[in-house]
């Protein structure tokens, strides 16, 4: 039975959320106040990982994140303020960054990414958004980074996901087109990378075709509920009223403070990453890598060579923290010593927020605050690579299905 979905989030999330329930039959409302952004959907780095399998909260973070601190040009700032919900959110932080954590995350994001990637490869074969299946690297500058990449790297094979741990010369050999100046490498080959922006055009394309309605520049502030308890209307910015049967919550960052007068805590901070895209980079590598020490990721997108990083957690502001894009431009040429820093000085930085939990993980699936409710927000760095399955879990979800996945549970909006 056709029903009125209301999404609100114009993001990747949200949008493969809407193309997903516009696919089942329903009619379909995207609410997004932001399109010029959409969240930190347009100039990301374009990856998809499925060798990402390790939650953000994970043993020796707080520690490393602590030293981090110290340098104003590190890959992972959080800007000390009086905020109860910063407090909280690091307690939670780190209650949950213990190994036990990671053993049982780590399963069910494998079977989400690869699951993902599946659902890419398949729209890709009637649509093209740039989507290269050619892996990624992850590149080490250093002997002991190298060393702890490939207890990653062992780690991955556990879980079934292929890796291959390669010194200097064989990573040369497996992307000649840039020079490397690196100890070695893991190679994970089930990865790949698209253009995000083409990607977000596509989507928003089919959604349009399949008569979904988006409406960008509308400000979604809240939820009216019936007498039954269950939403009966997001409340806007433009004073108007969006009646629906079903909603679903994918509003990144600004996801919290729209349910927070339904009683449901989502603990979430604000993570902002930059990036920087060059048009006419001196060398143009053929896989996506990441400077593992630096914590820079490196994509090629067409003729162009986009570089990005840093967690910022400094609330949610527009000043572009340029200690942060210096520490970005840094690393560059220490992994690719051809690339210099004022190729960059032309180039205009993009920033988006990453909406972060404090386990790691996304929240999906209902929640008791209202029946008729599906929270799908807080993929943190994992948006982009998770959006298609998220878009299909959503599907199941309104049409009262199952998930489809195992230890979904660890996923509720209610932990």
């Amino acid at each position: 039975m056709s029903r009125h979905i209301v999404i609100i989030g114009g993001g990747v999330i949200g949008l493969s959320s809407a193309l997903a329930c516009l696919k089942r039959g329903h009619r379909v409302t995207v609410v997004e106040g932001d399109p010029a952004r959409r969240g930190a959907s347009l100039g990301n780095a374009g990856m998809v990982v499925p060798s990402h399998f390790v939650p953000l909260a994970a043993p020796g973070m707080v520690a490393m994140g602590l030293k981090w601190m110290l340098s104003p040009e590190s890959p992972f700032y959080i800007k000390p303020r009086l905020d109860w919900d910063l407090i909280a959110w690091g307690i939670k932080f780190w209650r949950a960054s213990t190994q036990r954590h990671v053993e049982q995350s780590a399963p069910l994001l494998r079977d989400l990414s690869l699951a993902s990637r599946g659902l890419y490869a398949e729209l890709a074969e009637k649509e093209d958004f740039g989507l290269v299946k050619k892996g990624l690297l992850m590149l080490c500058k250093t002997q002991h980074g190298l060393d702890e990449e490939a207890h990653t790297a062992e780690k991955a094979r556990a879980l079934g996901l292929p890796a291959e741990v390669l010194d200097a010369t064989a990573t040369a050999a497996l992307d000649p087109a840039v020079t490397m100046d690196i100890a070695g490498s893991v190679y994970f080959p089930q990865d790949c990378h698209l253009q995000p922006d083409r990607y977000v055009a596509t989507v928003l394309r089919l959604i349009r075709a399949a008569g979904g309605s988006v409406l960008d520049e509308v400000q979604a502030t809240g939820f009216r509920k019936s007498s039954d308890g269950r939403l009966a209307t997001a409340l806007t910015s433009t004073g108007d009223e969006i009646a629906g049967d079903e909603f679903v919550l994918a509003g990144g960052a600004w996801s919290p403070g729209l349910v927070r007068d339904l009683g449901l805590r989502l603990s979430m901070q604000a993570g902002k990453g930059y990036s920087l895209t060059l048009p006419d980079p001196v060398e143009l590598p053929r896989i996506c890598a990441i400077f593992t020490e630096a914590r820079v990721a490196v994509t090629p997108m067409g003729s162009t060579l986009r570089i990005g990083g840093t967690m910022e957690i400094a609330g949610m502001n527009e000043t572009v923290n340029q200690r942060r894009i210096e520490g970005i431009l840094k690393a560059v040429p220490q992994y690719y010593p051809k690339f210099r820093r004022e190729h960059f000085n032309e180039v205009q930085p993009w920033y988006g927020y990453r909406p972060c939990p404090p386990d790691g993980l996304p929240y999906l699936g209902r929640t008791r605050a209202a029946d008729n409710l599906v929270i799908a927000t807080g993929h943190g760095m994992m948006g982009l690579s998770l959006a298609p399955v998220t878009g299909d879990i959503v599907g199941r979800l309104v049409d009262r299905e199952p998930a489809g996945f195992d230890r979904f549970e660890m996923l509720s909006p209610d932990r």
